[in-house]
């Protein structure tokens, strides 16, 4: 059983209790491209059998996500799950559909981003929020994203509640993004939710509930249908089509002669037989992942 299965994670859950918990129900080995905050929701890759090998081409997809932006409340973490450090009263002027979509049109293309502390990333061999849990400072390297679209989706002004969509590059922190927009807005603010609805052509439309994958852990039919091939997930990739030969030579690690522009391609037999990938460069093909 190989391939990707795509898991719509609720917030009871950790992605480690996912990878678990897929583990055990198809008793398999089991990897993820990424982790999704415990309090978020949504779109949650899952690597099955020798789809393992392969993570190393998914890792680098584009996001899409869907957030709540909790104005007038600051938290130490930047999302629901922290201590509140600051309050603060709102002029509902600033909540006007075009003062908002201004300050989010302000927001798209490149740019650095600080990570927040309290995440996983790891500084000098240790994670930003071990040394934010002890009170300890240090300097965090500023990060290289892009935000491809920014959207309104909806204002509540009642709840100084304002509800976005965000189109992102990997690496982006929509915790930190939320913060930012509040700032822009002349106040303070916090993620109050976060749901991900796509990671690169991965979406949430696709996707199935953790406990839908253990009703059907028997169900042969079921499974076929949900967990996507690792043909079909490189199916992106150019294919190339070797000689009983040249397998022979190219699955014994040996580099083999090819006319084909520098990149990864999909390679198969004589048979048309899925092998796996292999990587040209320089006018040279050798083989990268074998399925």
């Amino acid at each position: 059983m190989d391939g990707i299965i795509i898991i719509n994670k609720e917030k009871e859950y950790t992605s480690n209790d996912v990878v678990q918990i897929v583990k055990h129900t198809l008793n398999e080995k089991v990897g993820h491209t990424g982790t999704l905050d415990p309090n978020a929701t949504g779109v949650l890759p899952i690597l099955i059998g020798k789809g393992t090998k392969i993570s190393k081409y998914l890792v680098n997809h584009d996001k899409i996500y869907e957030s709540t932006l909790q104005l007038g409340i600051k938290t130490d973490t930047a999302d629901g799950e922290g201590k509140i450090l600051e309050s603060k009263e709102i002029d509902k002027n600033i909540l006007s559909e075009e003062n908002i979509n201004k300050v989010l049109k302000s927001f798209k293309g490149k740019q650095t981003q600080m990570p927040p502390m309290y995440s996983a990333i790891k500084v000098n061999g240790k994670k930003l929020y071990d040394y934010a849990r002890k009170g300890e400072q240090i300097e965090v390297p500023v990060r290289n994203i892009e935000i491809y679209n920014l959207e309104l989706n909806e204002i509540d002004i009642e709840d100084n509640q304002i509800h976005i969509r965000i189109e992102c590059s990997k690496g982006t922190y929509i915790r930190t993004l939320c913060e930012d927009i509040a700032k822009k807005l002349g106040t303070i603010g916090y993620m109050k939710e976060l749901k991900r609805i796509q990671v690169g052509e991965f979406n949430i439309e696709k996707s199935i509930k953790i406990e839908e994958l253990k009703s059907n852990k028997n169900n042969s039919d079921y499974l076929k249908e949900n967990i996507i091939s690792l043909e079909k997930v490189l199916e992106n990739k150019e294919k190339i089509v070797l000689s009983k030969k040249e397998i022979e030579v190219f699955l014994n690690g040996v580099k083999i002669n090819s006319n084909c522009k520098d990149g990864i391609y999909r390679i198969y037999d004589d048979k048309q037989s899925f092998i796996g990938t292999g990587i040209s460069q320089n006018s040279k093909l050798k083989r990268d992942v074998i399925i």
